[in-house]
């Protein structure tokens, strides 16, 4: 499964999830006095202002996922009330996410704007939002435009998720990696000589070796490996072969001339969790992998014990952040694009794909502020808010040097990283879902810090220094080969099956037999892994598998026929 978003964590905070703290009162003037210089000097109009004054819109939004409330006196919101008269209360997940969204769809119960979710469209929770943008929000439609097809619905061609990341201003930056990989601990291939590892025998060999070496980390058993299979973050368990076998992230299926094709029950997803199943009876394979929830997953990434996982790397961020913040930089981790056979070029590396299914959209209940709500939205995408919004406020969150590139010092770095510090001074969580700008400035400085060049390599710590420099490499990136032009349908991931659908049902039956039997195949003994990978192979095979694919298949090809430029 799909999906880019970054954010922050402590491991004092990580199970604190907060659903009615709120960002109160509204009113206030329009003190909008532009803070970059992305409008030509120009001051656009606030979606709320009626004059000199702002209108008072109160916008109440879910977000679905896990999160902690920003404090009452967080100075972004502050100034998203003060200049735009917008005050966000906002509803964290608790608990499952399906339960919560039919606890909702079923009592029509929706905040005015949500995260997107198949289940949320497919019960009609949202408006259709073209028109309301090309009518009111030309900023918006500006900021969409080259993508304007790619958001349609292909079951109505309605509008209704504006997403939050792949629209790109400009050449995409490759300091940070976010993406899918197998991931490990500096200290290993520190300890190890640094080595280029290539193939995931080698990468367990070397994991092994460590482990038998340390056999604990301060004081606590050193674990091997963790996957994380809870909720719908299934691709810990699920994804890896696909790329093994030299393929991107497509999610549940191998796309091949433009045709898509489950490898859940190949003989490539097979050699993986054979190995898995080799190296759990080494003891690499930590004991409660499969009992643990995300939280917990972070908390033992975050103690600096894990040496390696297959993840995307902006869910386990927050923790590796977390590691970062306690001075333990060996224990942060090197993604390693590996493959089985060193003759098989890697594919993790892709050009960013348009976020579909994922950012906010309106809903039914929140149709009459929808104007006001696009009109903040379409303020937002301007590049003084964008700044505002990732790179905070100029003077306090960063500087800008004689060459007008901004730059951090070394105290705002380590602000970046706190979770306390965040939660009081940015709006990561309302920000992460909305849509934003990606690529650079009118001005040359880059949309995302983490991209800005200069700033990159100021930033690293001398540790990253010498690490980088005995590979030979100027950031981590380059340890994936470049990553090549998307092919026009790319991911196939971001398809929607459709709720009801026969193929959404053999898709969910699909992955509840994997969630079964890959970690029974994983944990058995190796005698028996055969006889558990046939049944399950037979138990897929008695699914409509073919109707999964179809559905996949459709919508690949009217991407091929709609978003081709003719």
């Amino acid at each position: 499964m799909g999906g880019k978003s970054k954010s922050i964590f402590r491991l004092s905070m990580i199970m604190l999830l907060s659903l009615s703290v709120i960002l109160s009162g509204c009113g206030g003037n329009n003190n909008a006095a532009n803070s970059g210089s992305g409008n030509n000097g120009k001051q656009a109009e606030s979606g709320n202002n009626t004059g000199d004054k702002v209108e008072p819109l109160e916008i109440t939004a879910f977000i679905g996922e896990a999160g902690q409330q920003p404090t009452p006196d967080n100075k972004i919101y502050k100034k998203i009330k003060d200049e735009l008269g917008v005050t966000i209360k906002m509803e964290f997940l608790a608990g499952d996410i399906n339960q919560k969204l039919g606890v909702m769809i079923a009592g029509s119960d929706y905040p005015d704007i949500m995260t997107a979710n198949t289940k949320l469209t497919a019960a009609g929770a949202f408006i259709p939002l073209e028109d309301l943008i090309e009518e009111h929000a030309p900023n918006l439609k500006k900021h969409y435009e080259k993508y304007w097809n790619m958001m349609k619905d292909p079951n109505d061609g309605h509008i209704y998720i504006l997403p939050n990341y792949g629209a790109y201003n400009g050449e995409v930056s490759t300091t940070w990696y976010s993406g899918p990989a197998f991931w490990v601990q500096k200290a290993v291939l520190e300890d190890a000589g640094y080595p280029q590892v290539k193939t995931l025998d080698e990468y367990f060999d070397l994991i092994a070796k460590y482990k038998e070496k340390y056999p604990t980390i301060d004081g606590s058993p050193t674990i091997g490996f963790e996957i994380l299979n809870y909720d719908w973050r299934n691709w810990g368990l699920f994804n890896a072969p696909q790329h093994l076998i030299g393929q991107p992230n497509d999610g549940g299926v191998v796309v091949k001339d433009g045709k898509a094709e489950i490898f859940a029950d190949k003989d490539s997803a097979k050699q993986y969790y054979q190995k898995l199943n080799e190296v759990n009876a080494q003891g690499l394979v930590d004991k409660e992998t499969f009992t643990q929830n995300y939280d917990q997953y972070l908390a033992k990434i975050s103690s600096g014990t894990v040496l390696g996982m297959f993840d995307q790397h902006w869910n386990f961020q927050t923790a590796e952040d977390a590691l970062t913040t306690q001075q333990k930089l060996e224990r942060t981790y090197v993604g390693l694009p590996l493959v089985y056979d060193k003759n098989t070029k890697d594919h993790y590396l892709d050009r960013p794909a348009l976020n579909l299914n994922n950012g906010f959209g309106i809903s039914v209940n929140g149709k009459d502020k929808a104007v006001q709500i696009l009109k903040m939205w379409d303020r937002m995408i301007q590049e003084d808010w964008q700044k505002v919004l990732s790179w905070g406020i100029e003077g306090e969150d960063y500087i800008v040097n004689e060459e007008s590139r901004f730059m951090k010092t070394q105290e705002q770095r380590d602000d970046f990283t706190d979770a306390t510090w965040k939660l009081a001074n940015k709006a990561d969580a309302f920000y992460k879902f909305s849509p934003k700008m990606q690529g650079y400035f009118e001005d040359g400085n880059a949309t995302d810090a983490a991209a800005q060049p200069e700033e990159y390599k100021a930033g690293l710590k001398e540790y990253d220094k010498k690490f980088l420099e005995a590979y030979g490499y100027n950031s981590y990136v380059d340890f994936f080969s470049p990553a090549p032009e998307n092919p026009i349908y790319y991911p196939a991931w971001s398809v929607d099956l459709v709720e009801g659908s026969e193929a959404k049902i053999v898709n969910t039956k699909q992955n509840d037999l994997s969630t079964k039997y890959l970690p029974k195949a994983i944990l058995a003994k190796p005698t028996e892994f055969e006889a558990v990978w046939s049944d399950y192979a037979k138990e897929i095979g008695k699914l409509n598998i073919k109707a999964y694919e179809d559905r996949i298949n459709e919508v690949l090809q009217w991407r091929i026929d709609t978003w081709t430029v003719k």
